[in-house]
């Protein structure tokens, strides 16, 4: 074991910890934001239109911003807070990308395929049984002139903004929650508890409740999380989550959702119990599956961190 083990093997106090969190979530939101800052300006200067709506992507679309420019400019927040995130590792704990991603030196780049392609499939299969069952719930609003740009934008960008959260997340602080703890399950539910409230001021929380949406980004963390673990490697979250972003932007949107796109289809009727029953079974065939592919022992989750090297 590799992964969680490599906190022993660099600098772990709690302070670089927190420069780097700080220097991500700076990068992202204020360096990363300020193409998207300037293009506001000279929309609202050209217009003279001073959005009113409390839902700041509506305001941006209301500018006359399209969705494809809004999306990309969106999208250099977390690719910003990408390169800060791995930049600092290096800088304060001597640790590379491929290091924090599985304690190694090597990528295992055909895990991040198998993730993305068996997540990519569930969520297909989903998507076209739910449309032949209900018909009245989607929109078909292709246009192939919009979704051109948008699968460029979507296949290049978005991978690196799920990736961002991940290497944050289930690589860098799961590995300093290991290090500090030695336990392998607060290494997993603390990231999977950030990931939820780092979530919580999406459109979507604020349309459908706190509660109501915080069950599917929680469970979202742990089945992240628990591939990490018993995968020693974060390689499969990260093509999961990828995966699962992609699909929805180039597939399915709806007004709530935070990725405004033109996508395939509007939903117009979101049933959130039904989508958080998929998304839980869904997890359990994605974890049943690979623990049968790569030969998972679900007893390491039980073991620190520290009793195994090798």
């Amino acid at each position: 074991m590799k992964f969680l083990e490599h906190a022993f093997n660099q600098p772990n106090q709690f302070w670089r910890y927190l420069l780097v969190f700080a220097g991500a979530f700076l990068g992202g939101q204020i360096i990363g934001s300020i193409p998207l800052a300037c293009v506001i300006a000279v929309k609202t200067f050209s217009s003279g239109i001073v959005p009113q709506d409390a839902n700041l992507v509506v305001n941006l679309l209301e500018l006359g911003i399209s969705k494809n420019l809004l999306l990309f400019l969106i999208m250099l927040g977390p690719v910003t807070s990408l390169i800060c995130t791995i930049l600092l590792i290096k800088l304060l704990h001597k640790s590379d990308f491929s290091e924090t991603v599985n304690g190694t030196k090597k990528l295992r780049i055909r895990r991040i395929i198998s993730g993305a392609a068996v997540w990519g499939i569930l969520m297909a299969a989903y998507l076209l049984i739910d449309n032949l069952i209900n018909p009245g719930d989607y929109i078909l609003q292709f246009d192939l002139f919009k979704f051109i740009p948008l699968l460029l934008i979507s296949l290049v960008f978005i991978p690196l903004q799920t990736t961002s959260e991940e290497l944050l997340l289930r690589g860098y602080l799961a590995q300093g929650i290991a290090g500090w703890t030695r336990s392998r399950w607060l290494a997993l539910l603390i990231p999977a508890l950030v990931f939820g409230l780092m979530h919580a001021f999406n459109p979507e929380v604020e349309t459908f409740g706190f509660w109501q949406t915080m069950p599917q980004y929680i469970f979202f963390g742990l089945i992240f999380g628990l591939t990490a673990i018993l995968d020693d490697g974060i390689e499969l979250a990260i093509g999961i989550h990828a995966a699962n972003n992609v699909f929805l932007s180039l597939f399915t949107t709806h007004t709530a959702s935070v990725l405004q796109t033109d996508a395939v289809f509007e939903q117009i009727n979101i049933n959130l119990e039904k989508e958080t029953l998929m998304l839980f079974f869904s997890g359990i065939i994605v974890i049943v599956y690979f623990a049968w592919k790569y030969k998972w022992n679900f007893k390491i989750l039980n073991r620190k961190v520290d009793e195994l090297t090798s």
